[in-house]
Parts: C-alpha cells; structure tokens; sequence
C-alpha cells in the first residue's frame, strides 16, 4: 500500500482505516482484426457496460498466459446446461489452415466452467492463434498469444499494469496497449479486481455512473470472487487485452481483502466475516479459475539469453502481518516528543526484526538461488514481477503546508502522523517492502552476490516512481514502479498540493527516488535490449470517459551494469 493508497483509504475508511526476436508481433490494422474474428467477435453481450450477470455460452473470451520457450496456457470459460467438452485449437495463422496443437478439455460447473489447457510443443519466439470450440459448434473468440524466445534474443518488450478499480473509470490503459500493438507480454502487478461492495472504494460520490453494475456487497464467499471476476471480465477492453497478449499476473491485495498477509487482512473481521482461511482459499481458487495463471504460487521464465523473470508471491503464503503506525503512534499518546520517542524505539527494534518476511524462508531461498544461476547462464538482466514498491518512500515534511480545517480531522491526523514518521526516520507505508526492512535487505543482498542486473517492477502505490535501489551503502537494483490503471492517486485527495510538487518533494525527500509522477494513470512499457532497459511510462488524458489518448510520456533507462538511471 503506497502513499497514495494510505492517502485515498483514510479518506475513504476513516478511523478503520491504519495509517500509512525471430517473431515479431504482428502489425495487423483494424480491417484484418475483423476479419481474422480479432475484434468485434463475441467481445461481450453488454458492450461498454460491466456487470456481474453470468454469460452463456463464452461470454467471457480467452485469454492466454505463463509462456515458455515451447508451451503457452491458454483460457476461456464456457457455461451450459451440463458439463461440456471443448475442443481448442493452436495455429500458426488466424483460419486456422495450420493447426499445430490442440486437443480437448471439459468446461465444469465444479470449476466455475473455466478452463486451462496448456498447449505444447510450440516454437520459441513465434504468434500463434487459438480457439475453443463447444459441442453444440458455438466458437470463441480468437485469440493470438506468443511464446518466449529462446537463445540470441535482441529486443523483448514487456507492458506492465496494476491497480484497475472498475468503480472509478474506464480501462483506458489496457486499451491503448491493444492500440498501440507493441508488446510482447503483459505483466499485472495486482489488484486486478477489488473486494469492496458498492458505495465504499470508491464512495457514491467518486464512482463513474455505469461502472460499477452487478455484484453490491463486499466478496467473501468463492461466490462472491467468482462473480466479481465475471463483473470486471465482462468489460470490454479487458477482454481485448487478453485477446491480444500472454499476461503473467500476480495478485495483490484486493484479490483477497485489502493489506491481507498471510494470517489476516486488515479488510477481513472474523467475527462478522468468518474463518480467513476460507476466505483466502476462496480468493486464491477464483482467481486460479479465472486468471490464465499456474497454479505454483511462484515461477521463473526465461527470455533467451536476454533475462530471467521471477513472478513472486509477496501477500498470502509467507508474509507476517504489517505494523500498525496507528498502534506505534498511540503509544506517545497526543504529546508530539513521546510520539517521537515512541517511533524512534520501534525503529530501533521491532521495525528491524529479521524473521519478518513478505515472501517466506522457501521463497527467499529459491530467488536467491535463481538470481545466481540466471547471472552464471549468462542472462543479462534478471527481473521481479512483484507487487509492492521496494525503494524506501518517506513523506515529505512540506506534506501537511497548504492544509486547512476544511479537512476531516482523521485525515489531518494521519497526514501530520505521516510527518511525525518521516521526522523520526521511518517510512509511512509499513504493507509495503518499507515495513520488512530485514527482507528487503536479504533480497538485494542476494542480488549483489549474484552479480544481478536486478529490475524491480512494482504496483500497489497508484502512482509513478523510478529508483536506485542501494543496499549496504552500495548499488543493488533499479525500480520502476507503475502508476495505476483506474484506481485514484495523490493527486485525487492532496488537492492543496499541486502534483509537480508533491513529485519534487518525494524526489527531494528520499535518496534513492529519482523520479515520480503523481498525477496521472496509465503503463510502463519496458523494453529490454541486450545493454539497456528502459521503461516508458505512457500517461492517459483521463479515464472518466473512453479514450486512449495520452498526455505525455517520460522514458527512463538504465544501461547494463550501471544500477543508475538516465531520466531522459
């Protein structure tokens, strides 16, 4: 949870809330989307709406993800009456005249009647097409996927999203990546869905007007998931997003409850809500079902000799429960020097406890044995799918100049706690690689011994941040950390200051920040090359109405080796 995000969820929780290549992609114009059954085709029964009433039928489209060098798995969901077996097709072009795998899978009500089958025996670095066909001869949507290169790779390019709130926009961000046709992969850093009910995040007056249709209560139940997957999978550009492009997906929070961690979320109350054992299963098994992901918690993928990329699991299966600043704070009572004295003893010790972790003993051991071996195969980049930002973001003290009476006092509140924190040394979001100091620490220092290029991609915050990660005193790592598809940043509740300040004021406030954008939603489109990565953070104009232009873009790099950023 960013500094953005603790911003907007005291705005809207109030007092419960805590405190803060062989085959290149294939260029293909609107005229052959059409006719090769790319666009248009069975998108959604309700165009430009998104609710949660079930779909016949493949009301859902396919989708496709987790590819390898020789294997792509490959998605779709298909309601009936009974039970039904599917027949899939893989081909090397879009009428299927060169069918090069497929094979049959059963459609279930047990799950959900989602299906994934795995097509195998596939070449590296090649498009492929692919379909479902349904006993009654009802056929999907096509979809086009990709598999990974293998050996000499010069260029791989990777579009990276989170953060995608339907209540508060459109999904403009996925729309552009469609338009736009130059991605090889999508990654999602989470919170593809959220689990609030209506009126909540976002409140009745921050909500887009048909946005939010279907489903009212918050999700619990594997019910309720599988219906809001159905509610944010009905819309249109999302669909068309996994038409398009393999994703790789991590979850987040709000695919289970908001801060979750591996015993509990900070959204989840037991006494009204049940056993959060249940509910965490129910949250992994929907997504499972809905999502194009394996079910292995985490993985490895290699990308030619080009880079390895480790998809890691940060929320549900090691990570020990977040600090409270609220807790840490009300130990000082209202006296601002104990506040002080208080936050700088739980700097001292409890902020610093080693066994602390966010991926668990297992996971830790197998990146670092993985950043080794990726450095000795020769792989020149080594990358992190991961959900949280890593660099270390404290508030700026300018924070609070500007704000007045006008604001709830539970907001002004957490606003100067958020000074006091950063006056005492501590950052303000302890639900992200800030509140895991220990961890944090293990991970870069795997990756120096490794000799890694490491590249942190993370989401989570709402906003755009770019970092040179240092451990020890000596470089470790870059970040580039994405802004968020649809769901409101800094600039949504910090109204007093205006979004280049408050960015000058992060980059001024914390060492290892070089560059921030609090203003705008959107994506990174991260190209890597042999000698250089760069990020492209691509900014939409709005997402409170249907548009894929862009109000800017700023590209960033960093040559191989340096662990230093070109903000270009």
């Amino acid at each position: 949870m960013g500094l953005g995000a603790v911003i907007w969820r005291a705005y809207a929780f109030g007092m419960k809330t805590e405190l803060p290549v062989a085959a290149r992609i294939p260029q293909l114009d609107r005229r052959t989307l059409f006719r090769n059954g790319l666009l248009g085709a069975g998108l959604t029964a309700m165009p430009g709406v998104t609710g949660a009433k079930t779909l016949s039928g493949f009301g859902y489209g396919v989708a496709s993800g987790e590819p390898s060098a020789d294997t792509v798995l490959l998605w779709t969901r298909f309601q009936a009456a009974q039970d039904s077996v599917l027949e899939w097709e893989a081909s090397l072009n879009a009428n299927f005249a060169n069918v090069v795998a497929g094979g049959t899978i059963t459609a279930r009500a047990e799950n959900d009647w989602c299906v994934k089958p795995v097509a195998r025996g596939l070449q590296p670095d090649s498009w492929y097409y692919f379909r479902f066909v349904a006993p009654d001869g009802q056929t999907s949507q096509i979809g086009r996927t990709r598999t990974l290169p293998q050996g000499p790779t010069s260029r791989f390019r990777l579009a990276v999203v989170g953060c995608s709130n339907i209540g508060f926009g459109w999904f403009n961000a996925y729309a552009h990546i469609a338009e736009a046709d130059d991605t090889d992969l999508v990654l999602h850093t989470g919170d593809y869905i959220y689990e609030y009910g209506r009126g909540v995040y976002p409140t009745k007056e921050q909500k887009l007007p048909g946005r939010m249709r279907g489903i009212d209560s918050e999700i619990i139940a594997l019910a309720d998931y599988r219906a809001r997957y159905a509610q944010y999978r009905s819309d249109p550009d999302l669909q068309r997003l996994h038409q398009l492009f393999p994703m790789l997906h991590v979850p987040d929070d709000h695919e289970s409850a908001n801060d979750s961690y591996r015993d509990g979320a900070q959204n989840h109350q037991p006494d009204t809500e049940g056993p959060w054992d249940a509910r965490k299963r129910a949250s992994v098994r929907a997504n499972r079902e809905w999502m194009p992901v394996s079910d292995e918690p985490w993985a490895a993928y290699e990308i030619g000799d080009l880079a390895t990329l480790f998809r890691l699991e940060t929320r549900l299966e090691g990570r020990t429960k977040p600090f409270d600043l609220r807790e840490i704070i009300g130990r000082g009572g209202k006296d601002p020097g104990k506040i002080l004295a208080a936050l700088q003893a739980f700097e001292n010790d409890e902020w610093r406890e080693a066994s602390r972790t966010l991926m668990g003993d297992v996971q830790e051991s197998w990146l670092a044995d993985g950043l080794k071996a990726s450095r000795e195969d020769g792989k020149v980049w080594q990358i992190l799918l991961q959900q949280t930002v890593m660099t270390s973001l404290k508030s700026s003290p300018d924070i609070a100049n500007g704000m007045t009476d006008a604001l709830p006092e539970f907001i002004r509140n957490r606003i100067l706690g958020g000074v006091l924190t950063s006056m005492a040394g501590l950052p303000f979001n302890m639900d992200a690689w800030d509140g895991y100091p220990a961890a944090r620490e293990r991970l870069l220092k795997s990756a120096q011994e490794a000799d890694a290029n490491l590249i942190v991609l993370a989401g989570d915050s709402h906003n755009g941040w770019a970092s040179e990660l240092a451990n020890m005193g000596a470089p470790a790592a870059i970040e580039f950390a994405g802004h968020s598809v649809s769901s409101p940043g800094m600039e949504a509740f910090l109204t007093w200051i205006k979004p280049e300040d408050m960015a000058a004021q992060s980059v001024q406030t914390n060492e290892q920040l070089k560059w921030a954008n609090t203003k705008h939603r959107g994506y990174m489109s991260v190209e890597l090359t042999p000698t250089k990565a760069t990020s492209e953070y691509r900014f939409l104009e709005t997402v409170r109405a249907k548009s894929t232009g862009l109000a800017g873009t700023q590209r960033i790099s960093s040559d191989a080796g340096s662990h230093a950023l070109d903000i270009g």
